[in-house]
């Protein structure tokens, strides 16, 4: 038998190949990671500019508040692709003037978002593996010369 028209290295073929499959998969779930990211950051931004913009009369109005920028932000998340009953979106600290923890005006209210992005994910299969969590936070002031807001904007440090 002859060795002409072989090419030797043939074997480094399949190698490459798989190469190529694993470097296109990492990138696809730091993709994905990013993509998450973008995310949870709108879903906490909207979430507390739904709070903080809310009309609050009385103290049953701030849980009333607190469930409609709840409600926002999954909405955010189901805006960018993402299931909104694997995240979690959730008011973390409501910081009234004077130390008060109410929706008073000044009060930062800050919301944070998290959502679980699967370790490896295949395209049409999906995910597989313990994840990453994701998550982010937004704050803001309460207006303090807004109508319709309980307190008064004395308390206010300017």
């Amino acid at each position: 038998m002859s060795d002409a028209g072989m090419v030797g290295g043939v074997e480094a073929l399949p190698f490459g190949i798989l190469v190529f499959v694993v470097g296109a998969l990492l990138m696809a779930n730091a993709w994905a990671v990013v993509d998450a990211k973008m995310a949870v950051d709108a879903a906490a931004r909207q979430a507390t500019r739904h709070f903080v913009e809310a009309e609050v009369g009385d103290a049953g109005g701030t849980l009333d508040a607190e469930q409609d920028a709840l409600a926002a932000g999954r909405a955010a998340l189901e805006a960018h692709g993402r299931d909104p009953l694997a995240a979690t979106v959730a008011l973390t600290s409501l910081d009234g003037a004077g130390g008060q923890a109410d929706f008073t005006r000044c009060a930062r209210a800050t919301f944070t978002a998290t959502y679980e992005v699967p370790a490896l994910t295949i395209p049409w299969i999906g995910g597989f593996g313990s994840g990453i969590d994701v998550s982010s936070s937004h704050s803001e002031l309460v207006d303090p010369y807004r109508s319709g807001v309980p307190g008064s904007a004395e308390g206010c440090e300017g």
